[in-house]
């Protein structure tokens, strides 16, 4: 192997991963190496393009440690889109920016530049450990190619003593061709859902499409057919589009007693959760309740409400949740599962268009074809294969078979980037080196080299799967909305004058923090995408049904109430601004004293009666990280409660900014004002400094 040239090598690798027929020929011409034995070309130390030689060291040694847990995977790919650009690398001194598979780049004026980056990573299935296995520069893909990639790196993984049982894709057209590339068949008639490796051997690995890929196509399907059939009930689009656009109504009927709390009694309100997912057990609870209120739009939603809890049913097996828990291939549940899934079929096979077309055998198939392979590659899994001796199938976690953990990766790597948009090829390198230097592989998160937007749940709750994408796609918004009331006319918050607190009853004082802590929650709500995270924020209606799409939430004069946790945390935060300096000092207004702030509020929290006593449960449906829903929460309320006391003119330009020379005073009748502009002329003058 060591006699070949640079050249050669390249040549080579090119050849086997985009014409294995052509290479196949040739190696009888000739004398080129066997194609197992290039996988050995195709890796490289460090962070440079191919397989990462330092991940596959750190695989093979737990390995051969007898960690139970490395010895299994799934092999997930993706690709990332690069900007086109040769850039001067003065470290290696070369250009960069060229196609790049690990046999060495190609410098030549007359060579490709790089479009995209193959990035491969494998999962635990017994235990969530992940490995960024590396990534391919290249300048197009095919089924084809991505079908050698994939052999290549399940060939170096065996090498180390690793089983590939599965690998994933996205739901699309490059998915589906490299399936095809593999053997797969997804025929409904004639499913094929497993490949051998290697080709002709006796050992078996189920192939799977991304589940939130394909809900989104299925959620395209029903866009554009506006309403399917099956069997005898009738699925509407309209239904979904008329719930997500669904306003803000005030119910008439009298509502219970608030918590208590000063100004917390107040009208109740029908809201939908813009964070809820399309499908859903919320949604279809939401959809019969709208029905049973005798709603005209949604008289005949019962089709559409069994088409949509179908579809919840299956999300939760294929992401471990609900009522199959997170090991859904539990022998106990084997039989519903199975039940299930032949519903599944039993309905997608038997949709309809308006005219009487099958679904199945449209252009917008490819959805409902993905999650009947899965279905089948679960249920392979489950009966036919043990993944190693002493560690049975059904301690199998289904999450590892999307692709979730490496788009967790890839969102780190953009964040290591610094820009939204495509990369370079050098700072992707860069990023990418960065985070492999701190990846160690235990059972943990990825590594991230920054803190993610606090509203990134599990990545299968994308935005675009949500009631409040729905909305935005048939009543767009001109700009960021921003919450209808505003609360700085309370004596409370004229923050950098002290008189004013001083001159303000204990009354008022509690219902202007009430009304600045609902005023936070609405904020928050804009742009949070958990559905049980935003429905903790406000105070709800006990009196009426709990449904986690349809919120029952109490208003006082237009503002919403918060619920008692946020009251609860945005009091101390007053607590805390009140202990440690005065508001608006000219030191004051920095980030390390922003940072010491919420530090101190969070010391105050601790040891108190658990806070959102309704995400208990949620919380240990994500990852138990001190980054998980809960913690984020509390932080993000925080940190929106001070900055509205430290910064106000950046929320609201008042004319008089209390502090520089004019003193305000409240009038007795506009505790709550309604629009912003009457928080100005609610505020007389009384005297000057």
């Amino acid at each position: 192997m060591a006699d070949y040239s640079p050249e050669m090598r390249q040549f080579a690798c090119l050849l086997h991963l985009y014409h294995i027929k052509a290479y196949d020929y040739l190696r009888k011409i000739l004398p080129l190496p066997h194609p197992y034995s290039l996988t050995n070309w195709l890796s490289y130390n460090e962070a440079a393009a191919g397989f990462s030689s330092d991940i596959f060291l750190q695989l093979q040694e737990k390995v051969e440690r007898g960690e139970q847990a490395c010895r299994c995977c799934a092999v997930l790919v993706q690709d990332v889109s690069l900007q086109k650009q040769q850039e001067w690398d003065p470290r290696s001194k070369q250009l960069s920016g060229f196609v790049d598979l690990g046999a060495g780049i190609l410098d030549a004026d007359e060579a490709p530049l790089a479009s995209e980056a193959i990035v491969l990573m494998a999962v635990g299935i017994s235990s969530p450990w992940t490995a960024p296995l590396g990534y391919f520069l290249v300048n197009s893909t095919s089924g084809p190619f991505l079908a050698q990639l994939l052999r290549q790196a399940i060939h170096k993984l065996n090498s180390v003593g690793v089983v590939v049982l599965a690998v994933t894709l996205g739901a699309s057209a490059c998915g589906a061709e490299t399936a095809r590339a593999l053997g797969i068949r997804i025929d409904p008639k004639r499913t094929r859902c497993t490949f051998q490796h290697p080709p002709g051997s006796a050992h078996s690995i189920a192939y799977f499409f991304d589940v939130p890929h394909a809900l989104l196509l299925i959620r395209n399907a029903l866009q554009c057919f506006h309403r399917v059939q099956w069997l005898s009930d009738t699925m509407c689009w309209q239904h979904v589009v008329e719930l997500a656009a669904l306003g803000e109504q005030r119910v008439l009927e009298p509502c219970s007693p608030g918590s208590g709390r000063a100004g917390s009694k107040g009208s109740s309100h029908l809201k939908v959760n813009p964070a809820s997912l399309l499908f859903s057990e919320g949604v279809a609870e939401a959809l019969e309740h709208l029905q049973k209120l005798g709603l005209a739009s949604f008289q005949s939603c019962s089709g559409t409400a069994k088409f949509v809890r179908l579809m919840s049913s299956l999300c939760d097996v294929f992401y471990g949740r609900g009522p199959y828990g997170r090991e859904p291939l539990l022998a106990g549940n084997y039989t519903k599962i199975s039940n299930l899934f032949d519903e599944a079929r039993s309905c997608f096979v038997n949709l309809t268009d308006s005219v009487g077309r099958y679904i199945i055998k449209s252009k917008r198939k490819l959805g409902f074809l993905s999650l009947l392979l899965n279905a089948e590659s679960l249920k392979w899994l489950s009966s036919n294969h043990t993944c190693l001796k002493g560690t049975p199938s059904q301690h199998l976690h289904t999450r590892a078979f999307s692709l979730d953990p490496l788009e967790h990766f890839l969102r780190a790597l953009q964040q290591a980037c610094g820009s939204n948009g495509s990369p370079t090829c050098a700072v992707f390198q860069a990023a990418y080196h960065k985070l492999l230097a701190s990846c160690i592989l235990i059972p943990s998160s990825p590594p991230s080299s920054g803190t993610a937007s606090p509203w990134d749940v599990s990545l299968s709750q994308r935005r675009a799967l949500t009631l409040g994408s729905i909305r935005a796609q048939y009543h767009p918004a001109p700009g960021r909305p921003v919450a209808p009331e505003f609360p700085y006319s309370a004596g409370l918050l004229l923050p950098s004058c002290a008189l004013s607190n001083a001159l303000t009853d204990l009354s008022l004082h509690a219902q202007s923090l009430t009304c600045t802590a609902g005023w936070v929650a609405e904020q928050l709500a804009l742009d949070l995408q958990c559905e049980p995270c935003l429905a903790s924020l406000f105070e709800a209606d006990e009196s009426r049904l709990r449904c986690k799409s349809v919120l029952y939430i109490q208003k006082l004069g237009g503002l919403s109430l918060p619920s008692a946790s946020v009251h609860h945390i945005t009091s101390i935060s007053e607590q805390v601004l009140n202990w440690y300096g005065k508001v608006g000092s000219a030191n004051n207004n920095t980030k390390l004293w922003h940072l010491c702030l919420e530090q101190k509020v969070f010391q105050e929290l601790l040891g108190e009666n658990p806070l959102f006593p309704t995400l208990t449960k949620h919380l240990f449906e994500g990852e138990l990280s001190i980054n998980n829903h809960y913690t984020v929460l509390v932080k993000e309320i925080i940190r929106c409660y001070l900055n509205v006391r430290t910064q106000p003119t950046q929320h609201l330009n008042l004319k008089y900014p209390c502090g520089r020379h004019k003193l305000k005073r409240l009038k007795g009748k506009h505790l709550f004002p309604s629009p912003l502009a009457s928080c100005q002329s609610s505020l007389t003058h009384t005297s000057s400094y």
